[in-house]
């Protein structure tokens, strides 16, 4: 399937907005791409895909959010082993232990980190993070 889902969580419209971006590199590339916050998300449609996008602010101590995201996470993992994910997520403070204790999770459950790393960007996206918002799709999308 050629399709690939960006899927998020946001408060603030931040991480949203890259999401946005992210599906708009995936679609320059000629590929299907669904946008969807998370609460759209089929964990079976998830499973019929090679690649898929998440994204999350960090949230308290620097931890994914924990009423939706957490355990949306924790249902990906049981499916991620071989897939291509991209991670993303803004931040407002902190150094992005959020996003690298994320990676660790993700790798450990079996996928492949697109670039070994998550995007992550420091409270609203400017022009710049956009477009390396859009070059993250495109990576995604090649794989």
């Amino acid at each position: 399937m050629d399709k690939i889902i960006v899927a998020y969580w946001s408060q603030t419209g931040n991480t949203k907005a890259m999401a946005t971006a992210i599906g708009t590199g995936v679609k320059e590339t000629g590929k299907e791409c669904e946008v969807l916050d998370i609460s759209n998300v089929s964990m079976d449609e998830l499973k019929q895909v090679s690649s898929f996008a998440l994204g999350c602010p960090a949230m308290g101590a620097e931890v994914l959010e924990e009423c939706e995201m957490e355990p949306f996470v924790v249902e990906v993992e049981k499916i991620s082993a071989g897939k291509n994910i991209a991670l993303f997520g803004s931040y407002d403070w902190g150094d992005g232990q959020w996003m690298r204790d994320w990676e660790e999770r993700m790798s450990n459950a079996g996928a492949h980190i697109v670039n070994g790393e998550g995007l992550i960007c420091q409270d609203t996206p400017d022009d710049v993070m956009l477009n390396k918002c859009i070059d993250f799709g495109k990576q995604l999308a090649s794989l």
